[in-house]
């Protein structure tokens, strides 16, 4: 992902260390997983001074505790990353999305259920609701809700899965199919939340959570508060965008609990709101403590980034989940 437009700034200005450091992910993750899921080895450097190492430039077995993986999502808090080796796929020679168009938020999880339990080997499953169809690929896609289906490989494979994937699907509402370029943007601008991305400050949410509970998650938080949201990760990834400048932080977390648990992350607010408000889920005290012991051991005077996790008059703690969010 790019955060760069959703905070503002400039596409394209993010680096290697930072995916790592922030877990980064895309629409893809279903299948290929995170970044801290191709991370071979890394040097880096401690809070103590201490050059370090872990891994190394092959796929092997990890003897004792995996430090390359304990640096996603860390945020830049534990060390200085100066040498990272990913494992690399090579790109997809075809990609397919199958929209299936006007569904329900309940209708399109189900549909989105279905896609992936079968053996189309689906890449990708997003939803646009309504009025959120519009503001990516340029407006391409229409005002209608739009449930996206990614189908990625070999041309003659891409051509029988998606065919699969139509014949399953065929009762579930109008299906259209984007190929090429076309597809490309639509997943690009989902991946980078432009729906949201329209360079103001109001509050932007990163929720994970089950892809079943998600969407009633989110009617239950509209009965009590103003939010266009979208879904990616087959529901379990839930994008929100508060219409009135309260993150609603409280009842939104109290939400996620009661609805199978998760965790939310403001991906952008004010500097006010950022400032006054947990930017990352809040621990379990135990978590939370073991968190601690493990800051203390790589940066004991905490001098990494203070302040991105915790703040600095606190012990800095590592984040519930390693999935990457906002700076």
């Amino acid at each position: 992902m790019d955060y760069g437009p959703l905070l503002g700034g400039e596409p394209g200005k993010g680096t290697l260390g930072g995916v790592l450091a922030s877990n980064l992910s895309g629409p893809r993750r279903l299948k290929a997983g995170a970044a801290r899921d191709h991370i071979l080895g890394i040097s880096a450097v401690s809070g103590r001074g201490e050059a370090f190492k872990s891994g190394g430039r092959v796929v092997k077995n990890v003897t004792g505790y995996d430090l390359s993986k304990l640096m996603a999502g860390s945020w830049g808090t534990l060390a200085v990353l100066t040498d990272v080796t990913f494992k690399v796929l090579p790109a997809a020679e075809t990609e397919v999305t199958l929209a299936i168009r006007g569904l329900l938020d309940d209708a399109a999880v189900a549909a989105m259920a279905l896609a992936l339990g079968s053996s189309a080997e689906v890449s990708s499953a997003a939803h646009l609701p309504e009025r959120i169809t519009a503001r990516v690929a340029a407006g391409h896609l229409g005002s209608d809700a739009a449930t996206l289906l990614r189908v990625e490989g070999f041309g003659p494979s891409v051509v029988y899965r998606t065919e699969a994937l139509r014949n399953l699907l065929s009762k579930a509402g109008p299906l259209q199919e984007i190929a090429g370029e076309a597809s490309k943007a639509i997943w690009r601008d989902i991946r980078d939340c432009v729906p949201f991305a329209d360079g103001g400050a109001g509050p932007v949410w990163r929720v994970s959570m089950p892809p079943s509970e998600a969407h009633h998650m989110v009617m239950a938080l509209r009965m009590q508060a103003a939010v266009d949201a979208f879904y990616d990760w087959q529901g379990g990834l839930a994008w929100l965008s508060m219409r009135e400048d309260d993150p609603e932080a409280e009842l939104l977390r109290g939400l996620i609990r009661k609805y199978g648990g998760g965790h939310a992350t403001l991906a952008r607010a004010s500097a006010s709101h950022r400032a006054a408000l947990p930017v990352f889920e809040p621990q379990p005290p135990h978590l939370a403590a073991l968190s601690a012991r493990v800051k203390a051991e790589f940066d004991p005077k905490h001098i990494l980034n203070p302040g991105r996790m915790a703040p600095t008059s606190s012990s800095a703690t590592l984040p519930q989940s390693t999935e990457g969010a906002a700076p």
